[in-house]
């Protein structure tokens, strides 16, 4: 079976908004992306197909999901179930990682603009 080995020290660092910068590596079935947010950072109300997992490394932020707000500080993750709309607020500057799957191919084909307001 093949293997694929990421350095996540060489994958580019994309500035996604002044307060949103991630790296990211697509596998066939899912996609795993190490996220920068910084402190006043939104992302806006959305959803997808995907299946989500949040997991706050540092930092802390606050998740608008279901008409409830769930607070994510360093060693917390949080399961974001396929077409659940959500948003995000960074209340201090957070290293997070975010699994989805299946993959993010609206992220692959540059059509993720709600993450650019």
């Amino acid at each position: 079976m093949p293997m694929t080995v990421h350095d996540w020290n060489h994958i580019p660092l994309e500035e996604v908004t002044p307060h949103f910068h991630r790296r990211v590596v697509h596998t066939s079935g899912m996609t795993i992306a190490q996220l920068e947010l910084k402190q006043g950072g939104h992302v806006q109300l959305h959803n997808h197909i995907n299946e989500q997992v949040s997991m706050v490394h540092s930092g802390k932020l606050v998740f608008h999901i279901g008409g409830r707000e769930v607070t994510l500080g360093p060693g917390e993750s949080l399961e974001i179930p396929p077409n659940i709309p959500h948003s995000v607020d960074v209340l201090e500057d957070s290293i997070v990682t975010d699994l989805f799957t299946p993959r993010r191919e609206d992220w692959i084909t540059g059509n993720d603009s709600y993450l650019r307001k």
